[in-house]
């Protein structure tokens, strides 16, 4: 077996919350160094966001919340008030050893510190530097703050989700979880992954990387934003109906919904076929899918009708044996019970401090010959300061002294 990909690379992680560290934590995933920057006392933001948290074993509160733990495995904890002359001098020390550093304080607060990257540049030239932030480097909105709530409304991804016009609670809808955060995090892996290989193919330059929340949630919207630069018309909320196929979308069965999407004109000879109405398919009105599109609303309530005379395992097993794509509506329960995810292995287990066999989602890249195996459980606060200061020559008794000085 092979090292992982990035073995032997160093990144130097400044970021908080979500978009941030859950780059980071990909980068640690595929064999990086990870160093995680927190602050004294409270750490990461995302330490307080709110319960659930591992409990402690001897019953104190801690700050190891499922916010905090989603998205920062695989690193090293080392905390360092950067707010102190001091600290700012033991960030930078650890720069000049590092491959990248990243970080996601509004545009310009780390220039004060010199810890922008120019400041940085000046002692690491071939430093990859990923700045994360709301509205990016430049433009009117640089100064802003940014969350994925935010950046979901303001993106367009509210305006274009949601149930449909006059169906009851119609209107903007956030997507659940904090998908924007998500995307920005894989597109700042990305970036970070193409300057470091620019920088071997290159003669060892580095770069600073610009990776904002809103846009990547605007090129995230894809075909969606492409119908409106083509014909000037935002497209209608949806619900749960496809994007391009029909007829898709959530039917109601006997006992429980169902997801269906019919990608082709064969698929829907079949469907209808599995539903016992083979005459829709040479209906007029639903020969080829743009046809179906234009009668969406018709197709859409006339397979509503045929759906609720059966149970969804009913359903689902003809339509498998028909080659139609559908699929169950599962909870998380029913999700990590699935025999393919089990299969997959998209649970694994971590030794933690509190939990020694603490559930995590694995990484959700698999490599023939690089296999991501190890998993080692997000860090306590300051949990390998000691041993990453250690390496650029701060002793226990400096160490002691600046803890008195609440400095790390």
């Amino acid at each position: 077996m092979s090292a992982l990909p990035l073995q032997g690379i160093r990144i130097l992680d400044l970021t908080r919350v979500l978009a941030g560290p859950l780059s980071a934590q990909m980068l640690a995933d595929l064999g990086a160094e990870v160093i995680k920057i927190e602050r004294p006392g409270g750490g990461d933001d995302a330490r307080a966001f709110g319960p659930p948290y591992l409990a402690d074993p001897d019953g104190k509160q801690n700050n190891n919340n499922s916010f905090y733990l989603c998205a920062n495995r695989n690193k090293k904890s080392v905390t360092v008030n950067i707010a102190t002359a001091e600290g700012q001098d033991i960030v930078r020390e650890l720069a000049k050893s590092c491959d990248v550093m990243m970080e996601n304080y509004k545009v310009g607060d780390l220039k004060r510190y010199r810890l922008d990257y120019q400041s940085i540049k000046a002692i690491n030239p071939g430093i990859v530097y990923c700045s994360v932030t709301g509205f990016g480097q430049t433009g009117p909105y640089a100064p802003r703050a940014g969350y994925d709530a935010i950046l979901q409304a303001m993106g367009g991804l509210m305006s274009v989700t949601g149930h449909l016009d006059g169906e009851p609670g119609a209107g903007p809808m956030k997507v659940g979880p904090s998908i924007v955060d998500y995307m920005t995090g894989m597109n700042s892996s990305i970036g970070i992954l193409a300057a470091l290989y620019h920088r071997k193919a290159n003669g060892g330059a580095g770069q600073h990387v610009d990776v904002c929340l809103f846009d990547t949630v605007i090129a995230s919207l894809s075909h969606y934003a492409q119908i409106f630069l083509v014909n000037g018309q935002t497209p209608p909320r949806r619900g749960t109906w496809g994007n391009g196929g029909m007829p898709a979308g959530v039917f109601r069965c006997t006992d429980g919904e169902l997801m269906l999407v019919v990608g082709n004109d064969g698929q829907f000879v079949r469907t209808c076929a599995v539903l016992g109405a083979p005459e829709l398919s040479s209906d007029p009105r639903f020969l080829r899918n743009n046809d179906r599109v234009v009668h969406g609303k018709e197709i859409m309530a006339i397979f509503a009708g045929l759906f609720l005379k059966q149970p969804v395992a009913h359903w689902l097993e003809a339509l498998e044996q028909a080659g139609v794509p559908s699929g169950p509506i599962n909870d998380f329960a029913q999700v990590f019970s699935d025999p393919h995810v089990r299969a997959r292995g998209m649970q694994v287990k971590v030794d933690h401090p509190f939990e020694p066999a603490l559930s995590l989602i694995r990484n959700a890249i698999t490599f023939s010959d690089t296999p991501v195996t190890e998993y080692r459980a997000p860090p306590l606060l300051g949990a390998d300061t000691k041993e990453v200061l250690a390496t650029i020559g701060y002793d226990d008794a400096r160490l002691e002294k600046l803890k008195a000085q609440k400095i790390v």
